[in-house]
């Protein structure tokens, strides 16, 4: 099997492709990347210090790393990977405001807690069955959009009484699964 594509060399592409100096860049997009990015490295912390917005989606990263130097970073997408975790997060507790992770596998959010300025937490289809967990998005302040849909949790309740139930644990929530809140 081969290698999976480097940060180093994504990014490479990325110059090539848009003609335009990744360390300068604030919208940075390396998905689809094949072979597919395996691991995150500190490439991303030393390279993209300008960088706001951040899509490694689709490739198969199982561990977040490599981003404590991304002071900028507002907005990060790591959908459709191999999580297991938000572990490696808590670098841009001060600073991320959406996180896009869905399609993973992940079943555990405490670090969600940390985050000071997350405002949109995409978590569709991963592995949260309890609500627990759940009640971990109740903490950050600023949380007023949330995607949950295909988790566990939600398949052993009928849509409209889950619903209900998680606005009441989200008293912040304005928009759940897509839908504004009323």
């Amino acid at each position: 099997m081969s290698k999976g594509t480097t940060i180093k060399d994504a990014l490479k592409k990325w110059e090539d492709k848009n003609k335009q100096d990744p360390a300068e860049a604030t919208d940075i997009g390396l998905q689809f990347q094949w072979p597919p990015i395996e691991k995150m490295d500190n490439t991303l912390s030393t390279t993209l210090k300008e960088c706001q917005k951040l899509s490694l989606s689709s490739n198969m990263i199982e561990k977040i790393s490599g981003i404590s130097g991304m002071k900028n970073l507002r907005i990060l997408s790591l959908a459709r990977n191999h999580l297991k975790s938000l572990s490696g997060i808590e670098a841009l507790s001060d600073t991320l405001e959406e996180l896009w992770v869905s399609y993973n596998n992940i079943d555990k959010i405490k670090v969600i807690e940390g985050m000071k300025v997350l405002k949109i937490f995409y978590i569709g289809n991963n592995a949260i069955k309890d609500w627990v967990e759940f009640n971990r998005m109740a903490v950050p302040p600023s949380l007023v959009e949330v995607l949950v849909v295909g988790n566990p949790i939600c398949e052993n309740m009928d849509e409209d009484a889950f619903r209900r139930e998680a606005i009441k644990r989200l008293p912040n929530i304005k928009k759940l699964d897509g839908e504004p809140v009323v």
